[in-house]
């Protein structure tokens, strides 16, 4: 007993030490945010002045810890239309709304269902604004009933009106909306939750105060028992308390995530591999409903005295088994509605409550640990080859927890790149920018990284002085404009005669500017000004998130911070400047062993660079098709930029031969330190490369004459 122990305690301080708190800037966290930008953008089919408002839910918005092997398979989003509202049944409508929702919202009265937690949402009033804000309501006759978006008359699940985007070729993960409908008081049918006994405090009157503000939702959900109904199967929703759970579960503590996530996959993996029909078997709903009655009804020493998760993980399994004995699994806020469908069986019953330390140890090593070693190096995985003896196993581990925590600086760095090579960029390529997309996108970025916020606003100026010269500066770029920088001012939006912009440069103390423009002749001059401004103030915004990543990720990456400035040096005519720091960039750069930076090459960005980049990016996306997928961007190096300018400027100076020689040499270098896959840095290093050799036969020709 005492060697299973050692298993044990091996197991317990692997996840404890892999699984990290890690900050909100996971790929999966900036996935979601360009969801969620994405969902804003569009309409319901049926109703082109609605919006849909959507909410992260699921693992990315619970979970606060990183555990080595994935623990979110897709990211869950549920949307509501801003143009619609439901209530508990007998309650008046809202005279006041949150700003999300239209001036013109139907409102649906929740109707029970003959089962507990299911519900009918039949139209009941009709509100409209009348003052900013206020509404008036009307009730209305009529005997509709609202239809759910998630079945089909056949009882079987759908996605919603919401283009679901398919990431199989890339590495970015699956996407499952499900629509549902706001309620923004807490349901009757949940009176007791708050108010019940807990002898241990949790969660505490301040988090319940917070979940009961945050009232509910209803989905568009059938029970397994209606499915065969046609009318129950179209109108049937189910109370969903998706807003109380990520309050719920962030307020757990580090080890009761862990233990969650412990359990999700012992799970999947021992009791769900060969069992396709998830109504009739155990699923992650199920082990968090079983967490959270646990966290519950036990005192927080279950949880950290002599601290053992196998330990915790058997005693949850057997609270299971004592639900699956007489089929009840009590919903953790309905407590009449009953989790448990179908007949489980005994057997499965059985399973669970023979599990015990002894067992459970060896199988978190060999299908967990083991799992984690192949995401290693070589030197670390081998480790794994031989661990039959425990010292060699305690051995590894601590290895694979060396290595652990030696990445995390890492993985952020890969996820920040996702978010501005790919997801923002392919946003811009996909969706033009709106007002609510801008304020959505400026939110979410705020919660993974602040500083992704810099680099966001400077694409938003980048994009609106590529928009001007095409539409002119519309009202609706203003919006947008105002919505990155704070101008939000109904009084100032409509102004046709002036224009008030405040451009925010971040540098390394933070400045405002504040420009106002004459638009009511709306001159060549006038448009070019703003043009100019806007270009300008995004090269600052640049600059300044390049000062945040070299400061934030020096020791993963080598990165030069003026790289946007000479390129705006360039091309306005100054390269004397543009020469000097891009002389420096390519010493820097070249021979450094750390991982590269890219400058995007989209659409905004192209207005920045000279004709001959922006032909060469044409080319690109013709002889190289991956490219022109939406999800993956052009893009060109810190070195491949930097060398093509320094090349640029020394030939307009009329550099010499043994300078233009030399350049020539880096530029070898470079074309060496680009893989072949990297084909937009490959076709510039080649052209600067044959520009050189071209003005270096020029001139030596020309000396040769003059002999």
């Amino acid at each position: 007993m005492a060697d299973e122990r050692v298993v044990s305690d091996i197991v317990t301080k692997f996840l404890l030490n892999t699984c990290r708190l890690c900050p909100r800037l996971t790929r999966r966290d900036v996935q979601a945010a360009w969801n969620g930008a994405e969902l804003v953008t569009k309409h319901p089919l049926d109703d082109v002045e609605a919006d849909f408002i959507p909410l992260t839910t699921g693992s990315v918005a619970e979970f606060y810890i990183e555990p080595m092997l994935p623990l979110v398979g897709d990211i869950d989003v549920m949307y509501h239309h801003s143009t619609q509202l439901a209530i508990p049944r007998g309650h008046r409508p809202p005279t006041q709304l949150p700003a999300e929702f239209s001036n013109y919202v139907k409102v649906f009265e929740i109707v029970d269902s003959h089962l507990p937690g299911y519900v009918y949402l039949k139209l009941r009033y009709l509100l409209t604004e009348c003052t900013d804000d206020y509404y008036n309501y009307f009730e209305t006759d009529h005997e509709l009933y609202a239809v759910n978006l998630n079945y089909g008359s056949d009882g079987q699940a759908i996605h919603g009106p919401a283009q679901l985007t398919d990431f199989s070729h890339s590495s970015l993960l699956s996407v499952d909306e499900v629509h549902g409908m706001r309620c923004l008081l807490w349901p009757p049918q949940a009176a007791d939750w708050p108010t019940r006994h807990r002898n241990y405090d949790w969660p505490d009157s301040a988090t319940v105060n917070h979940v009961i503000d945050n009232g509910c939702d209803v989905v568009g959900a059938v029970h397994p028992q209606c499915r065969q109904y046609e009318w129950m199967s179209m109108c049937q929703w189910r109370l969903s308390f998706s807003r109380a759970e990520i309050v719920l579960l962030n307020n757990w503590m580090p080890v009761q995530q862990i233990v969650y996530h412990m359990l999700r996959v012992f799970v999947k993996s021992e009791l769900l591999s060969n069992n396709d029909a998830s109504d009739e078997a155990l699923n992650n709903y199920h082990i968090k409903t079983l967490m959270m009655w646990t966290c519950e009804l036990k005192s927080s020493s279950f949880w950290t005295d002599d601290l053992n998760l196998i330990r915790i993980c058997v005693e949850l399994l057997h609270t299971l088994s004592e639900w699956l004995t007489p089929m009840r699994c009590p919903h953790y806020f309905v407590t009449s509605c009953n989790l448990i469908y179908n007949f489980f069986g005994v057997e499965l019953a059985n399973e669970l409550m023979s599990i015990d330390e002894v067992w459970l140890s060896p199988w978190f090593v060999n299908n967990y640990i083991r799992k984690c070693f192949l995401l290693c190096p070589d030197s670390v995985s081998s480790l794994f080859n031989n661990v039959n003896i425990k010292m060699k196993l305690q051995n590894a581990v601590s290895a694979v927890v060396n290595w652990r925590q030696s990445t995390a600086l890492k993985d952020k760095w890969n996820a920040l790149m996702i978010a501005q090579q790919m997801l923002i960029p392919s946003h811009l390529s996909i969706s033009s920018l709106t007002v609510r997309s801008c304020v959505y996108w400026m939110t979410e970025l705020a919660k993974t990284d602040a500083h992704l916020t810099s680099y966001f606003t400077a694409v938003v100026f980048l994009h609106v002085a590529h928009k001007i010269p095409k539409i002119g500066f519309t009202d609706e770029l203003m919006d947008v404009l105002a919505s990155v920088t704070g101008q939000c001012n109904s009084e100032l939006l409509p102004s046709k005669a002036t224009k008030l912009i405040k451009c925010v440069a971040n540098g390394s103390q933070s400045t405002m500017k504040l420009t106002t423009i004459e638009l009511s002749s709306s001159t060549d001059r006038n448009t070019s000004e703003l043009v100019e401004l806007l270009q300008q103030s995004a090269v600052q915004h640049m600059t300044a998130y390049r000062q945040f990543q070299a400061q934030d990720f020096g020791p993963v990456a080598t990165i030069v911070t003026t790289d946007f400035e000479a390129l705006y040096a360039y091309k306005h005519g100054d390269y004397q400047q543009c020469l000097q720091m891009s002389t420096q960039n390519v010493c820097t750069l070249l021979y450094a062993v750390k991982k590269f930076t890219d400058v995007v090459t989209c659409t905004e960005f192209i207005q920045l660079l000279d004709d001959e980049t922006a032909s060469l990016t044409a080319l690109t996306l013709i002889v190289n098709p991956e490219c022109r997928d939406g999800t993956d961007n052009v893009g060109i190096t810190q070195l491949t930029l930097s060398l093509y300018l320094m090349t640029q400027c020394q030939l307009k100076l009329r550099h010499s031969v043994t300078s233009l020689a030399r350049t020539f040499v880096y530029v070898k270098v470079a074309v060496r330190r680009h893989p072949a896959y990297r084909t937009l840095d490959q076709l510039m290093l080649n052209v600067t490369k044959h520009k050189v050799l071209t003005y270096i036969t020029e001139m030596m020709m020309l000396a040769f004459n003059n002999l």
